[in-house]
């Protein structure tokens, strides 16, 4: 289309092929983001964590009535959401420090499966309330 407007214009050039680690869709990218997102919403959980435990230091009566709001199934659902994100960010932290301390691997992938894996295994387990 440039041509037909500057007859003078240089050729276009060709796409530049994907880097590796730079394609968005890429498994090892998809598990940056989980990793970075699990961690902010953990981040944003520790305010009512630390007033949950203020609770306590407020008197039987407060933490009691805590205690009974936590038996509601809404509270179990985002308890069980907790538990998720904990599993994912630790998988995810695991999959980073392997990365440190052995190096890139050919199979990135295998390590983002295996960490995917540990994460849904700790999630099925704690909804099954075992252990």
């Amino acid at each position: 289309m440039s041509e037909l407007l500057n007859p003078n214009a240089p050729p276009p050039r060709p796409a530049l092929p994907p880097r590796p680690g730079r394609d968005r869709r890429h498994p090892t990218y998809v598990a940056f983001v989980i990793h970075r997102v699990s961690g902010l919403l953990l981040a944003l959980f520790l305010p009512l964590h630390f007033w949950a435990l203020g609770q306590a230091l407020q008197g039987e009566a407060a933490l009691e009535g805590f205690l009974r709001w936590t038996d509601n199934p809404l509270f179990k659902f985002a308890e069980w959401g907790l538990v998720v994100l904990l599993a994912l960010h630790l998988a995810g932290g695991l999959r980073v420090m392997a990365l440190e301390f052995l190096g890139w691997r050919a199979r990135q992938k295998d390590m983002v499966a295996a960490s995917a894996g540990i994460a849904i295994a700790a999630a099925i387990l704690f909804l099954l309330n075992v252990g």
